[in-house]
Formats: structure tokens, C-alpha cells, sequence
């Protein structure tokens, strides 16, 4: 394939924001309601982990619009941490982005997606060849076919890759809003409301056999617990920064794409839980089967038929989901190669100007995650090493104004410093309970970032 010279600016404000809020919404938010809950005990708890995850995420959004100001280039946050720190620290984000931030997302979202295709097609979680601890069964099959189609798709242009987000993602907006409405009006015949809301702050946590009451110092481990969940559910509002060079006038809509983003997806989620205690009582959304939440409400709402409604719903909010992830995640290891830090092919662009050899690298790495595993296991690698990098970001905008302070910032960071420094505050208080409380899960992302470093001075010698 020719080579072109540069990415294309053919993306407006209305493309980023459909990159950020379509890549935010997968299928956590009709899934992991039943685990917050069975974390938290309590309706009171539940709504209030969305509200902080909401809380987080906007305030994450709002600054790095500061920096995507700054840096208006592929690579997004890679670029940040390179400024920030150096090229040691903005690899190991790169490397982390392929080893598990972007692959890993992308793989858990693929699996969802045939676990609901199986909600559809009975027996698609038939085992074809087991070798270890790899299984393979028609829905791993599927979770593969989408990931390669949708990196077929987008080597064939960033035109393409719009339509299919765009598309999706009003597609899923609208179902979403609409099944939010309609469960806010069969709840207001009911009176499960306020049934949930009596002792709504007393906090109880289900530990596998009966429910329990939770200490002070408990509380912070189950509700940093809970909140691997929804910050999942909430993340990846980050990838449109990877796509800056295909952005038009990234240094204001870029910004703008990331507020309305975030804002659109959290009263999205925030409404979406007030729905499920409207329609659920507290021990139908824990103990959901499967954890499928908003299965259960849509029965309750549409009958039989809303079990085949909501499977449909997910399985167009993965499609859409994946389609941004894995259009944004290859703009990373494109920069990375262009610094010398990544396969040499990577850094080139076909015909259609997109990096094409940085997408089939991401889907096959992505492509052995899906048959490798379990979508739980996956997300808590994910929280656990993107809440460190994103920490060090916002750290990285103090850096920068003291070592740049008359570098061009077309926009500034709201609520600086207060602001950043509360997310920095909250999101470590985070990050240490979850190693405290979750080391079996946790410490396997720390251990991907730090494997990083030798590859990175293999890979600077092989540069030199």
C-alpha cells in the first residue's frame, strides 16, 4: 500500500463527541449495577458511586482539554506523558495502552457483546477445543469475527470509522433515553421507590452467603470495589485525544468533545440507575441473573419481549463501542513508532491515511486477550493501571505550566488547581484500596507497566 504523508482533518466537533460518548458506552451500564449493589447494599450507595464516577470523569475531561490544546497531535495522552515526564514515561502509557488499557477494553467489550448474542442465540457458549486455559466456543468465535471486522473497516478509511460511530452511537443514545423513560413512567404506578429508599445510606455488603454490615475503614474498600465498575463503564472518554490529528481545529473542539461527551454519558448513567431502583427492588437488580440489570427491568417494563429488546440494545452499544476503540487505540502506537519506540511498519499510514499495519497488530494482540479470558479479570487490570495514568496526567498540567508557562493554551484547565487536584486526591485514595483489598487483580496490571521499562531501552539501543 502507497504511503501518504499525513493524517487527514475530516473529523468536527459532532465526529469527537460521538468518538467520546460512543466509546464510553459498552455494556457496563446494563451489567455492573448488580455487582455495585451487592458491594454496596444500599440505594442511596449505588446512585452515589455513579454520581462520584460522573464526578471523576468530567473533572478528568475538563482538564486534559488544556493539554489537548497544548497538543493537538496523534497519540492523544501518549504525547502528554512524553511532554510531561519524558519519552520513559510516555512509553510505558503506550505500552500499557497495547498491553491492556485499550486491548483489554476492547476484548471485554467483544466478549459482552457475545454474551448477548447468546441471550439471543441459544447454545453460542458451546466449547469447541479447550488447551489450557484457552476455550473456544461460538461465542469466542464471535467476539473475534467483530474485532477483525471492525479493524477491517477501518482500514479502509476514517471516513468509514465515522459513519459506523456516528451511527451507532445516536442509535444507542436514543434507545437508551427512551428505555429511561419509559421505566421512570411504569415505576410512577408503583411503590418500589420508596421501598428502596428506606435506610438508603445504611451500607451493607454481600459476601457470597448473607449480607453484612460495613465499618468505616471497610467502606472504603467496597466502595472503591464497586467503583471498578463504573469507572469502566465511564472510561476510554480519553480516545478522542488519540485521534487529534484527523480532528478539525482540535485545539477548540477537541476540548469541547470531551465535555459534551462525559456530560451526555453520565446523566445518561446517573438516570439510568434511578430508573433501575423506580422499577427494581434492591435484591432483584444484586442478584439480576447473570448480573443482567437491565434485562430484568426491561421484562418488568415490555414483558417477555424486553429481554430480546435489551440483548439488541447491547449488542449495537458494543458494535458501536469497539468501533471508536479500536479506531482511536492505533493513532498511540502510530506516534510511538514515529518516536522510534514501536514496530518500524507501525508508523506508516496506507493509501486511505490511517495506520493500517497499528490496527492488525492491536487486533491480533486483542484477539488472544478474548480467547485468554474473563471479562471481570480484564476490567480490573484495565481501572486499576488507567487511574495511575491518569493521575500522573493532571499532575503533568502543574508540571507544564511551571516549565512552559508561556506555551500557547488556547484552552485552560477548569477549576484549576482545585479541581485536578481533588480527582488526583480521590482517584489515588482509589487506586490503594484496590491494591490493598484486590491485590490478586491488581497487581498484574503494575506488573504489565513495569515490564515496559527493559523493552523500552531495548527498544531506544535498537534506535541508536
Amino acid at each position: 500500500m502507497a504511503n501518504t504523508t499525513g493524517f487527514k482533518q475530516s473529523l468536527g466537533l459532532l465526529d469527537g463527541t460521538m468518538v467520546v460518548a460512543g466509546s464510553m458506552i459498552g455494556s457496563g451500564i446494563f451489567l455492573v449495577s448488580a455487582d455495585i449493589t451487592r458491594q454496596v447494599g444500599s440505594s442511596g450507595w449505588l446512585i452515589l458511586v455513579w454520581v462520584l464516577t460522573g464526578f471523576l470523569t468530567l473533572t478528568a475531561a475538563v482538564s486534559y482539554g488544556e493539554l489537548s490544546g497544548m497538543y493537538p497531535k496523534a497519540g492523544g495522552q501518549y504525547v502528554y506523558l512524553r511532554e510531561a515526564y519524558g519519552p520513559l514515561v510516555g512509553f510505558l502509557y503506550g505500552w500499557s495502552t497495547f498491553g491492556v488499557i485499550q486491548t483489554g477494553t476492547i476484548a471485554a467489550v467483544a466478549v459482552a457483546f457475545s454474551i448477548y448474542s447468546g441471550y439471543l442465540i441459544p447454545g453460542l457458549d458451546t466449547v469447541l477445543l479447550q488447551v489450557g486455559f484457552v476455550k473456544i466456543s461460538y461465542a469466542s468465535l464471535l467476539a473475534l469475527g467483530t474485532v477483525v471486522l471492525l479493524t477491517y473497516i477501518n482500514t479502509r478509511g476514517v471516513r468509514e470509522g465515522k459513519f459506523i460511530q456516528t451511527f451507532f452511537t445516536v442509535i444507542k443514545l436514543l434507545s437508551l433515553f427512551g428505555l429511561i423513560i419509559f421505566g421512570l413512567a411504569v415505576a410512577a404506578r408503583g411503590s418500589i421507590w420508596h421501598a428502596n429508599w428506606q435506610g438508603a445510606w445504611d451500607m451493607q455488603h454481600f459476601s457470597g452467603v448473607s449480607w453484612s454490615s460495613v465499618s468505616l475503614i471497610g467502606a472504603f474498600g467496597f466502595v472503591s470495589a464497586a467503583m471498578v465498575g463504573s469507572l469502566f463503564s465511564s472510561d476510554a472518554w480519553n480516545n478522542v485525544t488519540f485521534i487529534a490529528g484527523e480532528i478539525k481545529r482540535p485545539e477548540r473542539n477537541i476540548g469541547l468533545s470531551l465535555l459534551l461527551g462525559t456530560l451526555i454519558v453520565t446523566i445518561i448513567y446517573v438516570s439510568a440507575n434511578l430508573m433501575y431502583v423506580s422499577v427494581l427492588s434492591l435484591h432483584d437488580i444484586a442478584f439480576a441473573p447473570k448480573d443482567r440489570v437491565a434485562v430484568a427491568v426491561a421484562e418488568r417494563i415490555f414483558g417477555a419481549t424486553g429481554g430480546v429488546i435489551i440483548a439488541v440494545m447491547i449488542m449495537i452499544s458494543t458494535f458501536g463501542c469497539n468501533n471508536g476503540l479500536i479506531l482511536s487505540g492505533a493513532r498511540v502506537y502510530y506516534t510511538m513508532a514515529q518516536d522510534g519506540l514501536f514496530f518500524k511498519k507501525t508508523a506508516s499510514l496506507n493509501k486511505n491515511g490511517v495506520p493500517a499495519y497499528a490496527l492488525w497488530i492491536q487486533c491480533a494482540w486483542t484477539c488472544l486477550l478474548c480467547l485468554s479470558g474473563s471479562y471481570n479479570a480484564l476490567l480490573t487490570y484495565v481501572i486499576f493501571v488507567v487511574l495511575i495514568f491518569y493521575i500522573l496526567t493532571l499532575i503533568g498540567i502543574f508540571l507544564l505550566r511551571r516549565r512552559q508557562p508561556s506555551a500557547p493554551r488556547p484552552y485552560r484547565a477548569f477549576g484549576y488547581p482545585v479541581l485536578p487536584v481533588i480527582y488526583c486526591v480521590l482517584a489515588a485514595v482509589i487506586t490503594v484500596c484496590l491494591f490493598v483489598f484486590q491485590p490478586s487483580t491488581t497487581w498484574p496490571g503494575a506488573l504489565i507497566v513495569v515490564s515496559g521499562i527493559p523493552i523500552y531501552y531495548i527498544a531506544v539501543r535498537k534506535r541508536s
